[in-house]
């Protein structure tokens, strides 16, 4: 089974990049997006009906703002929309998928570069996701988690840890939320596969030409829970696929 995670920058933006040439190079049973921009009624019929595949749209209230998709093969068995907390479900940002095997979450995570507001807004958006893994963990429901978390974990994860050390996305109160995923049961599928790749990112400015420079940050994450993480054959990163700021990234289960 393949899974893949991409954050789009806007589904209809990246549908004029060959999204629809990717989708189908992808092979993939369930693809997630994060920052789709539209509302289902925005969303083109092309991009919305694919054959072969059921899709499911999170929006915003705000228009062309977050948002998230799922396509998938299998008709999960249930689909629910946000973290169940009024105040962080109004932006679209998360689609939380049941299956027999794995309950599946799909999350834009919030950027907290506007503002202490802002950045206290990401960290409470944390707390909240967290105490809904761990009641899955606790009940032992395998869980896998993917998208955008907006969060560089460690110095190897971007190119120039120390001039961003006071940027929002690399800051310490935000990485030690990734610590604490991990000490909570969660696996960095990627880290856990590939420990020490170096130059490995996932979002590049569109400032400065900076994905030709691989100027990067690694901040799209595959998570599974510990009982998961034998039947991981691989985690890893397109970072050839264009069409958005992010490149794709892709999850193989056995």
């Amino acid at each position: 089974m393949r899974l893949v995670s991409w954050n789009v920058n806007g589904i209809r933006a990246v549908a004029q990049k060959g999204f629809l040439e990717s989708f189908e190079n992808f092979r993939a049973d369930i693809i997630c997006l994060q920052e789709t921009k539209a509302m289902p009624e925005q969303v083109p019929p092309e991009l919305k009906e694919i054959e072969g595949y059921r899709s499911y749209f999170h929006s915003a209230e705000r228009k062309g703002y977050s948002g998230t998709a799922l396509y998938t093969r299998e008709e999960p068995l249930s689909v629910t929309f946000g973290l169940g907390e009024d105040r962080f479900d109004h932006e679209g940002r998360t689609i939380c998928a049941r299956y027999e095997d794995f309950v599946l979450y799909n999350i834009y995570f919030p950027n907290g570069g506007q503002g202490p507001d802002r950045l206290a807004f990401k960290l409470d958006f944390y707390d909240c996701f967290l105490s809904r893994i761990r009641n899955h963990i606790a009940s032992g429901e395998n869980v896998i988690v993917c998208g955008d978390v907006n969060t560089a974990h460690r110095p190897i994860d971007l190119s120039n840890p120390t001039a961003n050390s006071k940027v929002s996305g690399f800051l310490p109160e935000e990485r030690v939320w990734i610590d604490r995923f991990i000490e909570d049961g969660l696996v960095d599928t990627f880290r856990y596969k590939y420990p020490d790749a170096e130059d490995k990112y996932t979002w590049w400015s569109y400032k400065t030409f900076a994905r030709d420079r691989n100027v990067g940050w690694r901040i799209d994450y595959f998570f599974t829970n510990q009982a998961l993480i034998n039947r991981v054959s691989d985690s890893n990163i397109m970072s050839d696929v264009m069409g958005s700021d992010h490149c794709p990234i892709y999850l193989d289960m056995e």
